[in-house]
């Protein structure tokens, strides 16, 4: 499976420094059990660019985060990517949106949709939230202490 996770930013660098250490962090994290791709968009039309140019062979299964969406535990998202692998889905994108949200044409295109919770988080922030979710996902799949450890 190749894993990909894309942010909406009309800028390519972080307004703090931190946010973009702490990606390269999360990003070095996960590849050690899967391979990862994060990156930034400009803008949706470049999202929806990209995943034209990813559905070259197989359909993207396209994940947003979303208010609207569906709230999982840690232990449930595990499940969830788990569950992606086992149906040897080719490609899991999770897209964080831009501030104000994704339209209407992209939520219809998602597979699912996600929600960090009900409380709003800077879309840099939910980046982060969002990685180290994956991480702690697949520590919980390969059984290691992380998740458990605190």
């Amino acid at each position: 499976m190749r894993l990909r996770v894309v942010w909406i930013a009309p800028k390519s660098r972080s307004k703090e420094a931190c946010y973009d250490t702490l990606t390269r962090e999360y990003v070095s994290r996960i590849s050690k059990y899967q391979q990862i791709e994060a990156s930034d968009v400009a803008s949706e039309a470049a999202l929806l660019q990209l995943l034209e140019r990813s559905g070259r062979r197989t359909t993207p299964m396209l994940v947003l985060l979303d208010a609207r969406g569906s709230e999982l535990s840690s232990e449930e998202f595990a499940a969830f990517i788990e569950a992606q692998q086992s149906r040897d889905v080719q490609q899991l994108i999770f897209a964080v949106g831009p501030a104000n949200g994704f339209s209407e044409t992209i939520r219809h295109m998602a597979a699912k949709m996600l929600s960090l919770g009900k409380m709003t988080l800077p879309h840099e922030l939910a980046r982060i939230v969002m990685l180290e979710q994956i991480y702690r996902a697949f520590t919980i799949i390969k059984r290691h202490p992380y998740h458990c450890g605190h």
